[in-house]
């Protein structure tokens, strides 16, 4: 078994942990802040949240740069404070955007009616989505300590094939814009693409077709933020 399949075999066993242990009814109700300890280590649900439950083929660059927990305990308490400040933050410059507090992290997803959109055939970043990515560099660069991981996906109409090259087109058309056109360190930028592998809705109706062609940008904590917060939960101690 290679690297990249016992990677995903990780992943999803995980996945499926982590689905089977947020069902008792104390994670469900519990803060984000809370869950950073109750969660810890475990990870997993950024991929879903990406890849809406389906485990695709294909893409580049490594998914385990931001899939899987980092803290638990009072650290994973402290990184949920940050992180949901952040959130909270994307939220208000960005109302459009359909943002999740997942895990340890943050998902934003984009489509057609959220702020960042392609035309068809296209991967290039058009004005109104350059408004919209122009907030979202601003927060990403008021918090520094974080990674990123771009996914972009399609609908099904047209070959696989094409679709997975222009769900690449996309992801890395807007990983450029940030780290291009908005200064943004290409170190913290990790870079995917499904294509129509792994739909949220139906392909068969126009409106499902339109919530598949979006972009997911995953938000974690970086190395620095975990060593800091695993520090400061010893001082508390």
């Amino acid at each position: 078994m290679n690297k990249t399949l016992k990677k995903i075999a990780t992943v999803t066993m995980a996945f499926m942990f982590l689905t089977a242990f947020t069902n008792c009814e104390a994670v469900k109700n519990a803060n984000n802040k809370q869950k950073g300890a109750v969660i810890g280590a475990t990870g997993g649900a950024i991929l879903g949240a990406i890849l809406g439950n389906n485990v695709g083929e294909g893409g580049n660059g490594e998914l385990g740069a931001v899939i899987g927990g980092v803290a638990g305990g009072a650290a994973g308490v402290i990184i949920g404070n940050k992180m949901d400040k952040q959130a909270q933050k994307i939220e208000t410059e960005i109302p459009g955007a359909q943002v999740e507090r997942v895990d340890d992290g943050i998902v934003v997803t984009f489509d057609e009616n959220s702020g960042v959109y392609f035309d068809t055939n296209k991967y290039n970043i058009n004005a109104a989505s350059q408004a919209t990515l122009d907030k979202l560099a601003n927060v990403l660069r008021e918090y520094p300590d974080t990674d990123v991981l771009v996914v972009g996906h399609t609908d099904s109409t047209g070959s696989a094939e094409y679709n997975m090259t222009l769900s690449k087109q996309r992801a890395q058309a807007v990983t450029n814009y940030f780290t291009q056109n908005k200064g943004l360190s290409n170190g913290r930028f990790t870079t995917n693409w499904f294509g129509e592998q792994s739909p949220v809705a139906d392909n068969s109706t126009a409106e499902g077709r339109a919530q598949n062609r979006r972009v997911n940008v995953a938000i974690v904590p970086n190395e620095k933020m975990v060593n800091e917060a695993e520090q400061e939960a010893q001082q508390r101690n």
